[in-house]
């Protein structure tokens, strides 16, 4: 007996290796990013690096969306450590009893193996979310 795969069973969220694969995943133009017009320059590059790991997370996710009322439905984000010698990947953490959130809430992922991958593959954006620089 056979079963009949899907789209989303065919979907190999490796695919995604840069901003503009998540973009063409989702059908949407990585040229057009927000406009940042009004908001103090010091905030660009985290903004911008937000909206992105927003539109990596939709596209990997490929559909899944985390249910916060749910407390049943683990919810994995990578976990990162800033030391002085630098930024690092620790692992993938997930929350399942608590509202309590140390990231975007719409930055999690419904797999460890999902979020480990974002963490390595789309560092620099973390990067460029997480510390500050002028």
């Amino acid at each position: 007996m056979t079963t009949k795969k899907t789209k989303k069973d065919q979907f190999d969220y490796r695919t995604i290796k840069t901003f503009q694969d998540a973009c063409t995943t989702l059908g949407i133009d990585p040229e057009h990013l927000p406009h940042l017009a009004k908001v103090p320059e010091e905030f660009h590059k985290p903004m911008l690096a937000y909206y992105k790991l927003l539109i990596i997370f939709r596209a990997i996710n490929n559909g899944w969306r985390p249910d916060w009322s749910k407390v049943n439905q683990y919810k994995y984000y990578p976990w990162y450590w800033v030391l002085s010698s630098g930024f690092g990947f620790d692992y993938s953490g997930y929350y399942f009893t608590t509202a309590h959130s140390a990231v975007g809430s719409r930055l999690c992922t419904d797999t460890s193996e999902k979020a480990m991958y974002i963490a390595k593959q789309f560092e620099a954006e973390y990067k460029d979310y997480f510390l500050y620089s002028e």
